[in-house]
């Protein structure tokens, strides 16, 4: 979908980018690895390369592989793969659009972006859970459109009573 966005439709995405390379084991991560766009390589920690066939596996992904070779003769080989015998680092077909993403993601308009949708977001929550517009009753688009007009005028006339100051009690004497 990311891709899509990116690519086809031309859109910056200001959406997090949920990333789950982390390892827990001690050993580097997928971001501990450069990769080279012009090579269309991987650069691992110890400057060697991890080199791709182009063969797409597991869900739209291509396998970089270290060479067996590299990997025996190397100091890190404990921190980067103990348990094999050499360094496999997946990556997406559509990681450019993920980078872009995440690159977007360090910029004052997205944080700008995200709380502004944040406002937006909340209404929309305001109107499932307190409004109870969970699921739409009336049928057809027009329905669906006179449905939701009528939940958001209620919330804007609910807005609108909190705007306006609570008269005063009257003092008997």
């Amino acid at each position: 979908m990311l891709a899509w966005l990116v690519n086809e439709c031309g859109i910056e995405p200001h959406v997090p980018v949920f990333d789950k390379s982390k390892r827990t084991d001690g050993s580097f991560s997928r971001d501990d690895f450069t990769y080279d766009h012009k090579g269309d390589v991987y650069v691992c920690p110890a400057g060697k390369l991890l080199t791709c066939t182009g063969t797409v596996v597991n869900d739209n992904q291509l396998m970089y592989r270290a060479s067996k070779f590299d990997c025996d003769a190397c100091s890190l080989k404990q921190r980067c793969c103990p348990k094999e015998p050499a360094r496999k680092v997946p990556r997406s077909i559509h990681e450019g659009a993920r980078d872009m993403a995440r690159d977007i993601a360090k910029t004052d308009a997205y944080r700008t972006s995200r709380r502004e949708r944040k406002k937006v977001e909340m209404l929309f929550a305001h109107l499932k859970r307190i409004l109870r517009l969970d699921r739409l009753r009336l049928r057809g688009p027009c329905g669906a459109g006179d449905e939701f007009l009528l939940a958001a005028t209620a919330q804007n006339l609910r807005r609108l009573a909190k705007l306006i100051p609570a008269p005063l009690p009257m003092m008997t004497t």
